[in-house]
């Protein structure tokens, strides 16, 4: 008993006196490891009486315990003492940036939208919307597209399944069809569809997107068209021109814009015509309003008389214009983008470097970032 005593006291005091946890761990090893003196002892239990194990094992285990406890006891001490060191010699300075955060950007599409829209709601025009699956009338014969016209194809239209009725739906080609609603609502009281609707005169502008079979550097089968329409009883060429003249200055941060119109064919207009803007395309760039080039930009005309009568109004009464531009396209002619597909890709390097931050100074042109 007095063996134990003394052994428990020399374990204890060098388990005190232990420097480090490497110092500890040796303590531990040379007393509870599988040589150590309190394992001998416990191995020599075997070897005794009965009797006398029944005396000496309490105590045996009992030394085992008192210093295995206070062994752990030690450790969890110097884990404190350790921790404690580190936050007194470890500090974060808040005065520190933070680490940068990826911040998301505007799409050059969405910027050449909004800027659209800025300069036309300048003008006196609002906004209408319309849904991307149309119904073939609004699409194509309230239009005055003949039943077989070319757009109507498969090789231009998506075509929906047919209804049980035999009718095909389809992704709007244009988007025209919303012209038809703004008018139709108008004289026929349907349901809105469009964000705005008003009695004649009609001065609205019709972003959104549309559909067409077609895919290469300047077309993709998906893309954005902002469509404008103006109906009152005296309008005419000039005011068309003026109201194209006075956006493309404004859109492209330039004056003095030379323009001219060329005769084209759009079913919905007569007459129809291409305009073009003077342009220098020296040097890799297209500069407005300079140059001696010429480069196409919208597609515009009269509102035929069909379509009128087609949307419950009286040509005789009322005229007015239409025009129809490619709004990624204008992203690619502003912000020099080579590949319309591009726009498409969700590539974010290529947006890390055409995107537009939305905290960004307002263009002092439009007003918008």
């Amino acid at each position: 008993m007095t063996d134990l005593n003394t052994l428990k006291t020399d374990l204890i005091a060098q388990v005190e006196a232990a420097p480090d946890a490497a110092a500890l761990e040796a303590i531990r090893i040379s007393a509870l490891g599988k040589s150590g003196q309190i394992s001998e002892l416990l191995k020599s239990l075997g070897k005794m009486s009965p009797d006398e194990r029944r005396e000496q094992g309490p105590l045996i285990n009992g030394l085992r315990d008192a210093v295995a406890g206070r062994i752990a006891e030690r450790k969890a001490e110097m884990e404190a003492a350790e921790l404690d060191r580190r936050l007194a010699a470890e500090r974060v300075d808040l005065s520190l940036p933070a680490p940068p955060r990826r911040r998301g950007s505007v799409h050059p599409t969405m910027q050449v939208m909004d800027e659209m829209v800025s300069i036309f709601a300048e003008m006196g025009f609002s906004v209408a919307e319309g849904p991307d699956i149309e119904t073939d009338f609004n699409n194509f014969t309230a239009l005055n597209f003949p039943p077989k016209h070319p757009a109507r194809e498969m090789h231009d239209t998506f075509f929906m399944a047919a209804d049980e009725a035999g009718d095909r739906k389809v992704l709007r080609t244009h988007t025209s069809p919303v012209q038809v609603r703004v008018m139709r609502q108008i004289n026929e009281k349907v349901p809105a569809w469009v964000a705005t609707g008003q009695e004649p005169p009609i001065r609205v502008v019709v972003p959104g997107r549309t559909y067409r079979c077609d895919s290469d550097a300047t077309h993709t089968p998906m893309f954005h068209q902002m469509e404008g329409l103006v109906i009152d009883k005296a309008v005419h060429m000039g005011h068309l021109k003026w109201t194209l003249e006075t956006f493309i200055s404004r859109f492209f941060e330039t004056e003095g814009v030379v323009s001219r119109f060329r005769p084209h064919h759009f079913p919905f207009t007569e007459p129809s015509a291409e305009m073009d803007v003077q342009c220098d395309r020296s040097g890799g760039d297209i500069k407005i309003g300079q140059g001696t080039d010429w480069l196409e930009v919208v597609g515009c005309g009269m509102v035929h008389p069909n379509v009128l009568r087609n949307c419950g109004l009286d040509p005789e009464v009322w005229q007015g214009f239409a025009f129809g531009f490619g709004v990624d396209r204008l992203g690619m002619l502003k912000y020099g983008m080579p590949d319309l597909r591009d726009m498409f890709a969700g590539d974010a390097r290529w947006l890390g470097h055409y995107g537009f931050s939305p905290f960004a100074m307002p263009n002092p042109a439009t007003g918008l970032s």
